[in-house]
């Protein structure tokens, strides 16, 4: 099982509206946040804090509009061919979210650890223009890396491995993490970002090239480029 976590958290203060709501091609970022991690994820934490009740009502009323147009049958497929049993999203709120992202990764690896997943994703919500294909392609080299670096499900537990997307030398997201540096991120109170994080507890870190120039377009302002491929 693989798990994503999408953050969404933040006051989107440059944006000027919540990012987790901004439109791209008709649907909002979140529609586009888990319409990539299903891709590759048998389940979604959404991990919201700046106005959360708002945003979540906001989001589920868009779920209800987009499944009773029948808007997700390629969504659905698409996991079913990866073997989820559907399309599961789960929202936890981050009360500290002015504190900070990390926090907002720690709450979400929490809540993902407890469904025993083989590897997570973490994806901002700010990034809708990542290929649903880049987050497939991270999805089998990280499960060939824990199965020839731990055979054995003690092994599995203990390693802690990241997967990185790095498009002309520069890595961005979603990041892959197996379930030990995971739970090593949520226990460290030390370091000052995810990427330190990651630094800070890994034992190997692996690298993933790609064209994809979307694993670096984090939206953080209006722009007419804003539009999300849903490829």
């Amino acid at each position: 099982m693989i798990v994503g976590v999408l953050l969404a958290a933040g006051p989107s203060r440059r944006m000027g509206r919540d990012k987790a709501l901004v439109r791209a091609r008709g649907r909002s970022f979140t529609a586009h946040g888990l319409h990539h991690l299903w891709s590759a994820c048998d389940a979604v934490v959404i991990v919201l804090g700046a106005h959360a009740d708002a945003i979540r009502a906001a989001i589920e009323a868009e779920f209800e509009r987009l499944v009773s147009s029948d808007a997700l049958r390629r969504d659905l497929a698409q996991a079913r061919r990866h073997g989820a049993r559907g399309l599961e999203a789960r929202f936890v709120t981050n009360r500290a979210w002015p504190a900070g992202m990390l926090g907002s990764v720690r709450m979400g690896l929490r809540a993902a650890l407890a469904f025993h997943p083989d590897a997570i994703l973490v994806l901002p919500v700010d990034h809708p223009r990542i290929r649903s294909r880049t987050v497939q392609s991270l999805a089998g080299p990280m499960g060939e890396a824990l199965a020839a670096f731990a055979r054995r499900p003690r092994e599995r537990d203990a390693l802690a491995y990241a997967l990185v997307p790095r498009h002309r030398r520069r890595g961005g997201h979603p990041i892959a993490l197996s379930p030990g540096l995971a739970r090593s991120v949520v226990l460290d109170r030390g370091a000052a970002t995810l990427s330190d994080a990651v630094r800070r507890n890994s034992r190997l870190v692996g690298y993933l090239d790609t064209a994809d120039a979307g694993i670096l377009d984090n939206r953080n302002t209006p722009s007419p480029r804003a539009g999300a491929r849903r490829t």
